[in-house]
C-alpha cells in the first residue's frame, strides 16, 4: 500500500476524536505495565510508531519512532526523533545502537513471512548485544474471523508462530503471553483509564478479554 493510500486509511480507522482516548489508554499502559522493561537510560525505538501512543508516554533517555504514514509526525511529542523510513530498512540507519525495539499492532500488516524474517534480521541488526524486542498483536489463535476485518492485515500470526520464528532468527523470548489486551479499542469494552489500571493489576481477567499477545524476546549477547 502506497504512503498516501496508508495515510487516508488510518485517517478513517482513527479519527481525530478517537485519537485523544487512545492517548489516555497508552499513558496507563506504559506508565503501569511497559515501563518495567525500559530503563530511563535506554534508547528506545517505537517501529511503526502511529500516532505515538507508546513512544510519547515511555520514559527513555532516546526515544525514535518510525513510520511510513507522513501523518505521525505531527502527533509525536518533543524530544522524539522520527524517521519516515520502511521498517525493513532501518539496519543502515540505526544499527547496533537500540536498547530495546517496541511494535504494536504491525506484523500483522507484512505481506508475507519473507518479509517478517527480514524484518526480524533488521530488528537483530538494530539491537544492541541482550537488547529486548517488545511486540503486541492481536491473536489469530482467538480472533479467526475478526483478524481478517482490517483490510490491511495479510499476514496471520499467533503467539506459537511468532516465537518459533524469533527463535529460529536468534533471539530468545523471555515472556510471551497469548492473552493480554482485548483486540481493539473500538469495541463495546469500557476504556476509562481507571478500568486499564485495574485490567493491568488481574492478570485472571486477561484470560478472559485478552485477544491480543505480548512477546518480549532478548538479542544474542
Amino acid at each position: 500500500m502506497d504512503e498516501g493510500k496508508l495515510s487516508e486509511l488510518y485517517r478513517n480507522r482513527f479519527p481525530e476524536q478517537e485519537l485523544a482516548r487512545k492517548a489516555d489508554i497508552w499513558k496507563v499502559l506504559c506508565r503501569h505495565y511497559f515501563q518495567r522493561f525500559v530503563a530511563p537510560e535506554d534508547t528506545v525505538l517505537d517501529l511503526a510508531c502511529g500516532y505515538g501512543e507508546f513512544i510519547n508516554n515511555i520514559t527513555a533517555r532516546e526515544k525514535i519512532a518510525i513510520d511510513l504514514n507522513e501523518d505521525a509526525r505531527r502527533y509525536l511529542a518533543s524530544g522524539v526523533r522520527f524517521e519516515q523510513v520502511s521498517a525493513t530498512a532501518i539496519a543502515p540507519l540505526l544499527g547496533g545502537s537500540v536498547d530495546v525495539v517496541f511494535t504494536s499492532n504491525f506484523l500483522e500488516h507484512l505481506p508475507d513471512r519473507q518479509t517478517l524474517e527480514l524484518l526480524l534480521d533488521q530488528v537483530r541488526a538494530v539491537l544492541k548485544p541482550g537488547g529486548h524486542f517488545m511486540i503486541m498483536g492481536p491473536n489469530l489463535r482467538y480472533l479467526p474471523g475478526e483478524y481478517w476485518d482490517f483490510y490491511d492485515h495479510t499476514l496471520g500470526l499467533t503467539h506459537l508462530s511468532l516465537s518459533e520464528v524469533l527463535a529460529l532468527k536468534g533471539f530468545q523470548v523471555e515472556t510471551c503471553i497469548d492473552r493480554f489486551l482485548p483486540y481493539t479499542t473500538q469495541g463495546a469494552l469500557p476504556t476509562h483509564p481507571l478500568l486499564v489500571r485495574i485490567y493491568l493489576l488481574f492478570p485472571f481477567i486477561w484470560r478472559f478479554l485478552g485477544k491480543q499477545f505480548l512477546i518480549v524476546a532478548r538479542a544474542p549477547l
